[in-house]
Formats: structure tokens, C-alpha cells, sequence
């Protein structure tokens, strides 16, 4: 299937201007151009474009997402390194998820102090509050 850079556009969330970049980046390795210049996409470059954004959304820079699409143009001889490539991305993402759970637990206990005190009408009846007391102390190693 062909798609114009509008289509691809609205199909994907994504604009026209960054798309035009993605490619002028190397990024899209498979993209043509018809005879007035305008891109061509086909299934493939959507394909492309969703293991960019994924790449992007956990991080990763476009210089390493580049890197990653020439060695998936070298063929299988780069498979070692690209399953290196992922097992590395999927590491960097757990301890960002990891950081991000002890960010949701720091939340939480805000929540629940401010619900208790907006319940009471007062922070003061939260800092009597043995079991607050505690979440915070485990949470930020002082009462």
C-alpha cells in the first residue's frame, strides 16, 4: 500500500515536519520519491516509523536509533549486536520504570496526606498519624 505524508501523518500522531526529519536522518530507509518529489511511504516505512517512536518513547537518542537501522540494512550478520541493542534498551528501561515506582510511591503518600488532612482540615492531624509517619520514614528515611 502507498500513503502519502499526510496519511502517514494522521495515521501515526505525528507530523509532517518530523517525518520530513526522520527521513532527511536516515531514518526511513526504505522511503521513495515520486517524480514531483514528494515522499512515498509504503507498509515498511510505517513499520519503520513504529520501532522509531517506540525506540524514541524509551529513551533512546535518534543518532543510536540510527545506528540500529544501518546494522538492520547490513543484514543478519549485525543480529548478535541488534538483540545486544534491545536486551541494552530493555535494562535502561526497567531501572527508568524502577525510578518511576518510587516516584509513584513518593506520590501516593502525598496523596494520602493530603486526603487525611483535607479530611481533618488540618496537616497538623497528619503528622500524629502513626501509620503516615511511618510510610514516610520508609519512603524518605526521616519522620
Amino acid at each position: 500500500m502507498r500513503y502519502t505524508i499526510g496519511q502517514v501523518a494522521k495515521k501515526l500522531g505525528l507530523t509532517a515536519h518530523t517525518l520530513r526529519y526522520y527521513d532527511k536522518e536516515g531514518l526511513l530507509p526504505s522511503v521513495k520519491k515520486g517524480s514531483s518529489g514528494a515522499r512515498i511511504f509504503n507498509d515498511e516505512d510505517i513499520d519503520w516509523l513504529i520501532i522509531v517512536e517506540c525506540l524514541k518513547g524509551t529513551g533512546m537518542q535518534l543518532k543510536d536509533i540510527k545506528k540500529y537501522i544501518d546494522l538492520c540494512q547490513k543484514g543478519d550478520s549485525t543480529l548478535a549486536t541488534r538483540l545486544e541493542l534491545f536486551k541494552q534498551q530493555k535494562r535502561q528501561l526497567e531501572e527508568k520504570l524502577a525510578q518511576f515506582q518510587q516516584y509513584m510511591e513518593k506520590i501516593n503518600y502525598k496523596i494520602a496526606y493530603y486526603t487525611e488532612a483535607v479530611a481533618k482540615g488540618s496537616v497538623d492531624v497528619c503528622k500524629q498519624n502513626k501509620c503516615l509517619a511511618a510510610e514516610k520514614e520508609r519512603l524518605f528515611g526521616h519522620k
